[in-house]
């Protein structure tokens, strides 16, 4: 992509991710059970996007909360028009397949949407859920697509406590160290 495409981001997240303020409300109160928010358009983790996708454009971010605990997915849609010409939903899948070929948490999941319900990983054949890594150090990619209709919805689904923060700097911390890469996670 060139930088300044414009991109969405769209993500939800289980309530742990809020703090002890949004846990005690899901845990212990009458609660929505389902929530968006950052109607601001200016939500902290913009400027990290912007600059780690090389893009130097702030997408724009539509984070959510859901009721349930942990877990999450990220959602980026794309016209094909946003691409190099030609590009089709299998040559993103084989691009994420390579760069991440070998990286020991972070797993490309079959392409489409017949090959992902295929392995069984939608439930009940429809659904992408978002706790289904909790308690992990693991990410699976997913690149849904449709060549005829140009376009393409890349997921992330990871924990968004065991990948989060903390583990990326227990990860980190291991690389730097020298010791075995998840170690402690």
């Amino acid at each position: 992509m060139a930088p300044g495409t414009p991109l969405t981001v769209n993500a939800i997240s289980g309530y742990s991710g809020g703090g002890k303020g949004l846990m005690k409300v899901y845990e212990e109160e009458d609660h929505e059970p389902w929530g968006s928010y950052g109607f601001s358009l200016a939500h902290k983790h913009t400027p990290e996007m912007a600059k780690y996708t090389g893009l130097g454009k702030k997408p724009i971010f539509q984070p959510a909360v859901g009721d349930f605990d942990q877990g999450m997915v990220v959602s980026v849609p794309l016209h094909y028009a946003s691409l190099k010409e030609g590009t089709k939903g299998m040559d993103i899948h084989a691009a994420l397949a390579e760069y991440y070929k070998g990286g020991g948490f972070i797993e490309v999941m079959p392409a489409g949407e017949a090959e992902v319900k295929g392995a069984g990983l939608l439930e009940r054949d429809a659904f992408l859920r978002p706790d289904t890594l909790k308690d992990t150090n693991k990410m699976q990619l997913f690149v849904f697509y449709n060549d005829e209709e140009e376009q393409a919805v890349l997921c992330a689904r990871l924990d968004n406590l065991g990948k989060g923060a903390s583990g990326a700097a227990v990860q980190n911390m291991n690389i730097a160290l020298g010791l075995e890469e998840g170690a402690g996670l």
